[in-house]
C-alpha cells in the first residue's frame, strides 16, 4: 500500500517565511503528522528542510508547506526535490536547526 511506503525529500519554501514563526509551526505540523526531519532558515530569506515518513503524511505536509504555513507567513512557492523511498527513518524527531 503506497500510504505505508516510507519516503524522504528535501524542500524549500519561498515568500515571507522568516520572522513569522514558520520554523516552529513547521516543526509542530510535522510532529502532528508523525513525520521526522528538520527545518531551518537560509541566508536567502527562505526556509528549507528535510522530511521523512509515510507517503500519505508527506503529501499532507507538502500541501501545508505550499498553502498554509504559519498564520503570519505569505508563501509564494514551495519546491520539493530528492524524493526517494527509504527502508526506515534515520531520525527520531522533527528538529529546528539554527
Amino acid at each position: 500500500m503506497e500510504g505505508d511506503t516510507l519516503i524522504c525529500l528535501d524542500y524549500e519554501v519561498f515568500g515571507k517565511v522568516q520572522g513569522v514563526f514558520f520554523r516552529k509551526h513547521t516543526q509542530a505540523e510535522g510532529t502532528r503528522l508523525g513525520l521526522v526531519g528538520w527545518v531551518q532558515n537560509t541566508e536567502h530569506g527562505t526556509v528549507r528542510g528535510h522530511l521523512q515518513g509515510p507517503v500519505a503524511k508527506i503529501r499532507e505536509m507538502q500541501q501545508w508547506l505550499q498553502k498554509t504555513g504559519s498564520p503570519k507567513s505569505r508563501i509564494t512557492a514551495a519546491q520539493f526535490h530528492n524524493e526517494k523511498k527509504i527502508q526506515q527513518l534515520d531520525r527520531a524527531s522533527f528538529q529546528i536547526h539554527k
